[in-house]
């Protein structure tokens, strides 16, 4: 996969912004790094979308900047020549496509039936939009519609906000979310940037979804009976492994586990996305403990501090609805 679409990846939620005044365009890209999204795709909608791009990929280089609803590739080369690191289209235009990919420039076309997704495949894309997201029938009509193409992953824009975009984002084949209720053009208009730090905050935890799975007590040979006592107590169910006993969503561990007093587990709905997360705030990983699953997926990794004590560790896990 192309390193930008990668990176697109990691941070997993995409502002779509619409500018309707250039002099917007760098404090709206600060503000969005402000609130830990770097990066956004500028719509051609707008006579000032070229130079926004332009302004902004000189003056905030840190941003993953793209260019979107391009429909022609005048203006996909405009995009490009102004700064763009990637191209979004609403549609498949067979002529966009290829010229994008010829001038080697990760493009995501919208692909809302069998037919476009087709199509994409014969590009040799490995992304594509799903536009209009909720409208053309939601995540569970992504979920049906990509079963028969298992390496095609989708960014799906149109109706998605801060109420659904965790759902959307723990599927395993949704690459990254577009929307725009985080830098709406009334908040830009306004010069309502601090707004947009804050609303852009609040969209990068929905999306990640962090909570706390469980906390681990490091109980060694007192385990069980600790398990027991608060069955006992509070009614916690008991299930009993080889390494440790978990009542409720409390582990009491048996043995030497990471962590002078035990872990905390902070469930997300990717790891990948919340580690990318945690580095950007300049947060180490110990990427020497690593668990993975059977085909290599990474199901557990731990940050390389504790916290009063206690190790914590990533988990895939989404969010108690």
């Amino acid at each position: 996969m192309h390193e930008v679409l990668e990176n697109l990846g990691k941070i997993g939620i995409v502002p779509v912004i619409k500018i309707d005044d250039v002099e917007k365009a760098l404090p709206l890209a600060r503000a969005l790094i402000a609130g830990g999204i770097p990066c956004a795709e500028i719509t051609f909608r707008t006579a000032q979308g070229e130079e926004a791009i332009r302004r902004i990929a000189k003056e905030v280089p840190e941003i993953l900047l793209g260019a979107g609803t391009v429909l022609t590739v005048d203006q996909a080369d405009r995009a490009i020549a102004a700064g763009a690191k990637f191209v979004v289209s609403p549609g498949l235009n067979p002529k966009v496509v290829a010229h994008c990919i010829q001038r080697g420039i990760p493009i995501t076309p919208g692909c809302a039936n069998p037919s476009d997704i087709e199509q994409a495949l014969e590009f040799g894309l490995e992304v594509v939009k799903f536009f209009p997201a909720e409208q053309a029938g939601g995540l569970e009509y992504i979920k049906a519609v990509s079963a028969p193409y298992p390496n095609l992953k989708f960014m799906p824009t149109g109706g998605i906000n801060a109420d659904n975009i965790s759902r959307y984002s723990a599927f395993e084949k949704i690459h990254a979310c577009g929307g725009s209720w985080m830098a709406g053009a009334e908040l830009i208009n306004s010069n309502d940037f601090e707004k947009i730090t804050v609303l852009s905050r609040e969209a990068i935890l929905s999306l990640l979804g962090l909570h706390v799975a469980h906390i681990g007590i490091n109980a060694r040979e007192t385990a069980l009976d600790a398990a027991l006592l608060l069955n006992s107590l509070f009614g916690f169910s008991i299930k009993e492994g080889n390494t440790s006993v978990f009542a409720g969503s409390i582990e009491l561990v048996k043995k030497n586990a990471p962590g002078t007093h035990g872990h905390i587990a902070i469930g997300a709905t990717s790891i990948a996305r919340a580690a990318a997360y945690l580095e950007r705030r300049g947060i180490f990983l110990d990427y020497d403990n690593v668990k993975k699953d059977a085909q290599g997926k990474v199901t557990s990794i731990y940050l390389k501090e504790e916290i009063l004590g206690f190790a914590v560790h990533l988990v895939n896990n989404s969010p108690p609805v």
